[in-house]
Parts: structure tokens; C-alpha cells; sequence
């Protein structure tokens, strides 16, 4: 992984001090509310309905075992004992108090993390596949790229104001988006030209949140080269039109759906054409300068696979686990093995200061030293030898991450919602305990196979309703939770926004609402047929009328 150079660590702690003294103004009355807002947000401090929350950055989700003890010890010593991992594979705190956020930025610069650009209106955490530099799928790693555009995009000036937050996906999978770059603000897809030739076919004009929609492909072959400078004309022309008078429409999206994707991709290359060859043209040198960074870690090659069948046979549990729970590597002898962070009964992606530590433990013992975090809130082990696996996963039972439910219903993206969030409609975390309940059958969620289910509290959609084969939004009613549920939606190569079924239901009716779905899917599917295609197959009408009457 990326390890911070001296001016690196310099920046870092330039700006804890920076925001120490902003901190100890405000709270001598020095500065006002208003003055003292852009500068928390630009240190990743909002205020919620309880208490403030700290987001800490995870670049494209990777964290050493170190950094993973240090999220452990400030969860323990500044907060409530735990952390929750986001879809913008960050870290949230939900309980600091805000004259100690000073202290916790310098405990995480320690560890070369920080919480910089993890709100206000800037470009966020550029974020890609967790199993990015294993996946044998991808063409080439994408974390350099994403490493590239961190550095160019923190503390950029042009872009600390823009008409609202901004967020870049890089995937480097030819026929699926593990990064889904279809809906964020620019998408960045890593391609061979006929030649061999690295490049990039860049999206623009992604995202969901009050008015979802699906990107445009602006640039169909970038050289590698200009990257940089093309990203920077995109961002340009949304500086410059960008609507600034109303934030529900100040996004990247509405502009490109305003002007249409022509005159967005003319006026970018305008722009372009004025950068490109200019000082931010990337060089061999640099790249692989940043390439080494991400160099291969030691693997064996004698690793003992003998016994694994026999294991996989004799034992049942073990053999759903590693079925559903890790995945191909790239490297002979090794699986990625996903860490579910959603038992029954817990708050999916919560994690407690104990776990945290254990999972450091782990990851030093079974997978050297590293730890990814998921879009889907989980954690990742990405480099676990074969003949190591049945001890890990009796590690991992013993804590809980070995739910065999990946990709299944009772996997779901939630986000904090009405318990902790202050701009949330209703409550998504108790909604989300109920579906574990009813749907806690593991013999059943595997004869159902993949089905996406993601709960949002509000229509800013941190939870990604919109992608979901099944989505649930909560709504207010005169004061009262409800809750709307979209079919439809997919968050792969294919980037769909679900569709609304119909008038939203009270929150004692939802878990039933969500049986009744998967019932008739039950009913409907052909043999082995996954409910997105049984959805896209029948269409909303049957399911309006089961559920409606």
C-alpha cells in the first residue's frame, strides 16, 4: 500500500495544528458557527442528531493492521467503542466530542490517516474494487490510478469549492463494475487500446440522492498520459456552470442532463485542449514511482491444498463459507476472503474496538498485514493462502465475520439512518434487524441466491437504495415514519435505477411487504433464475398487484 513520504506526513500535520487552533477559537467564542462550519467540514466533522461524526478517509478502502489498532484504540478512548464502515468504503465515528476531534486527527496523522475531504463540497474518497490488485478479472491494478487522483485531488484549490461534493470511481474489470462508476459523479474505467495501450473511458454525470441517474461516457479513450488533465476539464466546466444557487440541483448530474452529453463532452474538450501536454501530463517515471508502492506481497509458492477438498467435504458450514465468502485470486493457492459484517442482531458495518483489534490480529497472522474495506460495508482479507482457510474461518466464527451471506438478502447496505442522522426521515437500522430476523434460514437465503436489498433513511441515499434490487426509503408522513420500496435497481456493468412499486407502507408493515416479494419471486422464477432477471423478466405489474391487492 501507499506509505506517505515526508511531505506527506508534513501536510498532515500542518493541518492537525491548523484545526486545533481553529477548534480552540470557536470554542473561546473567537468564531462564529457559521465561520467555523466550512472549517469542521473540511475536516470531515459533521454534526448529527445526537452528537458530531467524524468521517475518516480510507483511500480506495485499503487500511494496514496498524491503522486498523489505531481505529480501535480512538473508538475506545473518544468514543462508544465502535466504528462503522461506510459505502464510500470510509470510517465513521458517531460519538466524539468536538474538542477532542483535534486530538484524534493527530492520533490518526500518527498512522498517515486523516479525515480531509470527507465532506463539504470537494472532490471525497476516490474509491474502486475492495479486491482491486487480486481480482484475476481486472486487467490491470487500479489502485495506482486511484492513488494519482487522491494526490492531485487533496488540497487542490481550484476544486475546495465546488457547487457541491464530488466523487470519482476508478474499476478495472472489462465486463463488470465492482466500483459502480455508472452513478458517481465521474467514472473511470481502465481499457486497452488495439495496441495494448493503457487508457481510460471516463463517465460523467452519475449519482443518486434526490434525482438519481446514470452517468454518460464523456471521454471514450484517455491516454493514460492526460488522465490527469482530463479529469481537471470535466471538473472545470462543472466549476464554471455548475448551479450554485440551489443545492438539489447543483450536482454534476443535472448540468449534463441540461446540456446533454454532446455539449458537456464539447465544452470539456475545450478545455482539454488548452491543458493537455501542460505540467500535469503524467510520465513513465511517475507512474511507476506510484506503481511500485503496490507491488505484489510475498507469496508462497508451496502452498498445501491437499487437505482443502477433504475439509470442504467433511465439513458443511466450512464448505457454505468458502462457497459464498471468498473468491478467486489471482495468485495460485490463494483466495480473497470477505468478512461479513452483518450477523443477525448486529448493525450492518458496525464494528467494535475488540473486533477491531482481533481483525488486526488476523490480518497480520492470515493476510499480511492488510485489510480492505467493501462498498457493501464489510471488510476484506484479499491475500489468504488456501491451506489457511479453515483456521480463519474458525477465528472468524468465533467473532462473528463468517455469516455465510454474502450477496445474499441479509446482506444489506444500510446506512445509520433516524438513530443516529440528523437529516433522516425515519429510522433504517431497526427495519434492517427485522428483515435479519425473518429472513435468518440460511438454508433459505441460499435457495434465493443474489438479491441486493439496500435501505436509505432519506432521499440523500447513503444507504443506495436506487441500486438495489430491492430498495427501502424511509419517508416522513405528518411526523411519521414510512417507507417506500423501489424493484429493479442494479448497482453492476449495467448501473439501473430502481423503480418505485407504489404508496409507501408504516414501518410494522414493511418486513412483511419485503416477504411478500420474495414470495412471489419464489413463485415466478424459472430454474435457478436470480430475482433481478425473474424482475426483469415479469416486470413491476405482478408485484404491484401482490402486494396492493
Amino acid at each position: 500500500m501507499y506509505v506517505y513520504q515526508e511531505h506527506d506526513q508534513q501536510l498532515l500535520n500542518e493541518r492537525v495544528a491548523q484545526y486545533r487552533d481553529q477548534t480552540r477559537r470557536y470554542l473561546a467564542g473567537e468564531l462564529s458557527e457559521d465561520e467555523f462550519l466550512a472549517l469542521r467540514l473540511q475536516n470531515g466533522l459533521y454534526i448529527q442528531r445526537y452528537a458530531p461524526m467524524l468521517r475518516i478517509a480510507v483511500p480506495y478502502g485499503l487500511l494496514s493492521s496498524r491503522q486498523l489498532r489505531r481505529l480501535a484504540h480512538i473508538s475506545r478512548t473518544y468514543d462508544k467503542g465502535f466504528a462503522h464502515v461506510s459505502t464510500r468504503q470510509n470510517v465513521q465515528m458517531n460519538w466524539p466530542a468536538l474538542e477532542d476531534v483535534p486530538d484524534i486527527l493527530a492520533e490518526l496523522a500518527d498512522v498517515q490517516m486523516h479525515a480531509i475531504q470527507t465532506s463539504g463540497n470537494c472532490i471525497r474518497n476516490t474509491t474502486t474494487d475492495e479486491y482491486a490488485g487480486v481480482n484475476p478479472k481486472e486487467i490491470e491494478d487500479p489502485r495506482p490510478w486511484c492513488e494519482i487522483i487522491r494526490q492531485w485531488s487533496t488540497f487542490n484549490p481550484e476544486f475546495a469549492y465546488l457547487p457541491r461534493k464530488f466523487k470519482i470511481a476508478v474499476n478495472a474489470v472489462p465486463d463488470e463494475d465492482p466500483a459502480i462508476i455508472g452513478v458517481h459523479d465521474i467514472g473511470v474505467q481502465l481499457v486497452h487500446n488495439d495496441a495494448g495501450e493503457t487508457g481510460f473511458q471516463v463517465w460523467a454525470g452519475g449519482g443518486l440522492g434526490r434525482t438519481p441517474m446514470t452517468g454518460a461516457v464523456i471521454g471514450e479513450f484517455v491516454p493514460w498520459q492526460h488522465l490527469l488533465s482530463y479529469l481537471e476539464s470535466i471538473l472545470r466546466v462543472y466549476n464554471k456552470y455548475g448551479n450554485r444557487d440551489n443545492k438539489y440541483k447543483a450536482r454534476i448530474k443535472i448540468l449534463v442532463k441540461a446540456l446533454g452529453a454532446d455539449k458537456y463532452r464539447e465544452l470539456v474538450e475545450e478545455e482539454f485542449a488548452e491543458l493537455k501536454d501542460g505540467p500535469m501530463t503524467l510520465t513513465e517515471a511517475e507512474v511507476a514511482r506510484i506503481q511500485a508502492c503496490f507491488t505484489d506481497v510475498e507469496y508462497r509458492s508451496d502452498v498445501d491444498t491437499s487437505e482443502l477438498d477433504a475439509l470442504l467435504a467433511d465439513n458443511k458450514a466450512f464448505n457454505r463459507w468458502y462457497h459464498t465468502n471468498t473468491r478467486p485470486h489471482k495468485q495460485a493457492g490463494y483466495r480473497a476472503v470477505t468478512l461479513t459484517l452483518k450477523k443477525t442482531g448486529r448493525v450492518p458495518g458496525d464494528i467494535s474496538d475488540e473486533q477491531l483489534d482481533a481483525v488486526a490480529d488476523l490480518a497480520d497472522k492470515y493476510s499480511f498485514g492488510e485489510i480492505r474495506n467493501s462498498h457493501q460495508q464489510n471488510m476484506v482479507f484479499s491475500d489468504v493462502a488456501a491451506s489457511d482457510l479453515f483456521a480463519l474461518w474458525q477465528e472468524l466464527d468465533a467473532l462473528g465475520f463468517a455469516t455465510p451471506n454474502l450477496g445474499l438478502l441479509t446482506d444489506m447496505v444500510c446506512c445509520p439512518g433516524g438513530d443516529l442522522c440528523a437529516l433522516a426521515n425515519a429510522k433504517s437500522i431497526p427495519v434492517a434487524e427485522s428483515i435479519q430476523r425473518r429472513f435468518d434460514d440460511m438454508d433459505y437465503l441460499h435457495d434465493l441466491g443474489k438479491i441486493d436489498l439496500n435501505i436509505s433513511g432519506c432521499m440523500n441515499a447513503c444507504g443506495h437504495h436506487h441500486i438495489g434490487h430491492i430498495g427501502i426509503l424511509g419517508v416522513d408522513k405528518k411526523g411519521k415514519e414510512f417507507y417506500q420500496v423501489t424493484l429493479g435497481g442494479r448497482g453492476d456493468r449495467e448501473s439501473k435505477v430502481g423503480e418505485k412499486m407504489g404508496p409507501s407502507f408504516e414501518s410494522d408493515e414493511i418486513t412483511d411487504v419485503i416477504e411478500k416479494i420474495i414470495g412471489l419471486y419464489v413463485e415466478k422464477r424459472l430454474e435457478n433464475e436470480p430475482f433481478i432477471d425473474t424482475y426483469e423478466r415479469i416486470g413491476m405489474d405482478p408485484f404491484k398487484e401482490h402486494i396492493y391487492g
